[in-house]
């Protein structure tokens, strides 16, 4: 994924990533793939055939910035939960099916914006036909989901052992039963534990097929390690262009799969949404408890989606520099005060006593501030049109 030209006037050129180019399907309202937003994306861990508790992890998941959940189908009674679950949720769903063709055809029936399938283990050409043919006739989408624990026996005796060779022959042979049925409407996956597999992978995909790629680092792990682990498989590959929707996989609360799929983009600058919080790591020259206050002000700035940036630096050394760049900022001094920095230029000083409830007073209103502005060119645009 090379740079162009074009990049060179990029205001900061080492910053710029030129995604690769892929078609764009739909996902419900949710467009995955021609340049569109990078989608992120989490799976409900509730029995399904408990809609009440699946409704309410997909609201949580919801609030926390999702633009798509998946929810499994395991059986008849999943899928006629599903309908319920479908007409409650505010974001689209894709329903994870493996193996019976019937699940599919319920689930595109009951309001799935997309099913989760791998079209060559759903039984004969003419189940695949079914599913294809539901899938068309209720605007479905569909992801081949590949992963490196469950490839095909044939290919595994081919090649040994999982290999990126063998995933993306998976996926694409997969991706030709839809194609020879004249259904171009998906998206692929090709998911291993292993981050070196995984991106491997994804590398000889995005080079043999032009469908949008659902990345992810499958299985993991726990938040720390699992958030490491997809942060440098993910993190590789949205660097180098690839990727257009994605999952984070870990064992721990769905809602932080999202956060830190957000976490991860905003990172690389490709979504922004809430509060970006630039600290120091503190240090002996620090002028109050650097660490405890931004453990606090996270937790009291968690409300905010409006992309902002706000700087909490302990001392002199980094702060005013830091300050210049972010929305709100906030450096330590001496004498149990330190200043406050509103749009890079100083402010006032702050005791510190008062930081935390001030800080997150500004900040509510520079987002408001930002909401509103952003809602005039919104209206202009559109009357100018």
């Amino acid at each position: 994924m090379s740079h162009d030209a074009s990049a060179l006037g990029h205001i900061r050129p080492w910053r710029h990533i030129e995604r690769r180019k892929s078609r764009q399907i739909m996902v419900g309202p949710v467009a995955v793939g021609g340049g569109a937003p990078i989608s992120v994306q989490s799976m409900t861990n509730t029995p399904t055939t408990d809609a009440a508790a699946t409704i309410d992890q997909i609201r949580q998941l919801e609030e926390a910035g999702a633009d798509i959940v998946r929810v499994s189908c395991p059986d008849e009674e999943s899928t006629a939960a599903f309908r319920t679950i479908a007409r409650e949720a505010r974001v689209p769903l894709v329903a994870d099916i493996h193996f019976h063709y019937k699940r599919g055809i319920e689930a595109a029936q009951a309001g799935a914006a997309c099913l989760r399938i791998n079209p060559g283990n759903i039984g004969s050409p003419d189940r695949v036909r079914e599913v294809i043919q539901a899938a068309k006739d209720h605007g479905c989408s569909m992801r081949i989901g590949v992963n490196a624990g469950s490839l095909e026996k044939e290919l595994l005796e081919k090649y040994g052992e999982p290999c990126p060779e063998a995933m993306v022959e998976s996926a694409l042979s997969h991706a030709r039963i839809l194609q020879d049925h004249d259904f171009h409407e998906f998206k692929i996956s090709v998911k291993a534990s292993d981050p070196f597999l995984t991106v491997a992978a994804y590398q000889q995909l995005a080079e043999a097929i032009d469908c949008p790629l659902h990345l992810g680092v499958t299985e993991a792990g726990p938040l720390r390690t699992g958030t490491i682990k997809s942060a440098i498989g993910m993190g590789s590959m949205l660097w180098a262009g690839i990727g257009d929707t994605i999952r984070v996989s870990l064992a721990a609360d769905p809602v932080e799969e999202i956060k830190v799929g957000f976490d991860i983009l905003k990172s690389l600058g490709l979504r922004h949404r809430g509060v970006n919080i630039i600290a120091c790591p503190s240090c002996a020259r620090q002028g109050f408890n650097v660490i405890e206050t931004v453990g606090v002000l996270e937790e009291r700035l968690a409300h905010i989606s409006t992309p902002m940036s706000l700087s909490i630096i302990g001392c002199v050394v980094n702060g005013p520099g830091e300050a210049l760049y972010t929305d709100v900022g906030f450096t330590g001094g001496g004498a149990g005060s330190g200043m406050v920095y509103l749009n890079g230029k100083i402010a006032h000083k702050l005791a510190n006593a008062e930081m935390v409830e001030t800080i997150v007073s500004m900040v509510e209103d520079k987002a408001a501030e930002l909401d509103a502005a952003r809602a005039a060119q919104t209206a202009a645009l559109q009357a100018a049109e």
